[in-house]
């Protein structure tokens, strides 16, 4: 599995390469801050898998990790995507490391 630390998805957004970042968190914790992703819930993003972008890197965010890891996964066996990244710590850690002023639900 490919990550990304939030130092390295915040050089991207700076330089501004070609990404996708994906937010899959719940409704209310997306609603209570977030890095301005494509929001579509972890609950729905098989059947919209098709969302997701195949020509450039995409970036699959959560609160921490694990479930962004877990639906990367579940997105490279049964889709066959290979441009998948997992924003390693997620939203947590894009709080201490980058913007101290996001909001974690």
């Amino acid at each position: 599995m490919k990550e990304i630390s939030v130092i390295e998805l915040q050089t991207w957004r700076t330089e501004q390469k070609d990404h996708q970042l994906i937010d899959i968190r719940e409704d209310y914790e997306f609603e209570a801050g977030n890095l301005g992703g494509l929001h579509i819930p972890m609950g729905t993003i098989l059947e919209r898998c098709s969302e997701l972008r195949r020509d450039v890197p995409v970036v699959l965010q959560c609160r921490s990790g694990g479930r962004s890891a877990a639906v990367l996964t579940a997105l490279e066996d049964r889709f066959g995507f290979e441009n998948l990244y997992n924003l390693k710590g997620g939203a947590k850690a894009w709080a201490a490391e980058v913007d101290s002023s996001l909001e974690v639900a």
